[in-house]
């Protein structure tokens, strides 16, 4: 639900590999998922390669902050939302802000990124949430999503693509076939 980038390269490359549900803004009908890179697709205006680099650059002499990527909408095998959503989410922000004032006790590494620790995450008053469902990493969900923001990459960004982003693909995929 919820992956804290472990670098700025790498949240770089979490946000270009974002995909969303088509929406109406998007011009798109129907309930297909599609790449949304930076969730911006319907708004880029310029070289999506050329954008991916400036975001790259920015990290030249800044102190560039933390970057998050969450999915509110994960479900389970049968087709429930695993997160009650809504007013809940300020729980996973929560654990953002601690991660961001330095807590590294309730993070843990995984192949996509880190994510939070058992009980990390304050579930008082909620129930029938399975969190070890919905922080789990599936190798096979990772792999075919790494195969697919690689195709888009190739066809829709192709030798623009900064080699930063590239080469946090490669290490993605790296770390995915080591599960």
């Amino acid at each position: 639900m919820v992956i804290e980038a472990f670098s700025w390269q790498h949240g770089i490359f979490l946000g270009a590999g974002i995909k969303s549900e088509a929406t109406a803004a998007a011009e798109h009908k129907g309930k297909k998922v599609m790449h949304d890179p930076m969730a911006m697709r319907p708004f880029m205006g310029y070289n999506f390669g050329k954008y991916l680099q400036h975001w790259v650059n920015l990290e030249k002499g800044h102190k560039v902050p933390k970057i998050y990527h969450v999915n509110w909408f994960r479900k389970s095998a049968e087709g429930k939302f695993l997160w009650p959503g809504y007013g809940e989410n300020i729980r996973v922000l929560d654990w953002i802000i601690r991660r961001c004032d330095g807590d590294k006790s309730i993070g843990r590494e995984t192949a996509v990124g880190i994510v939070p620790t058992d009980g990390s995450i304050n579930l008082d008053g909620l129930s029938n949430i399975n969190m070890e469902e919905l922080m789990s990493i599936p190798k096979d969900y990772w792999k075919e999503d790494a195969k697919e923001v690689r195709n888009f990459f190739e066809t829709q960004v192709g030798p623009d693509l900064p080699a930063e982003i590239r080469a946090q693909l490669d290490e993605q995929e790296k770390r995915i076939n080591a599960l």
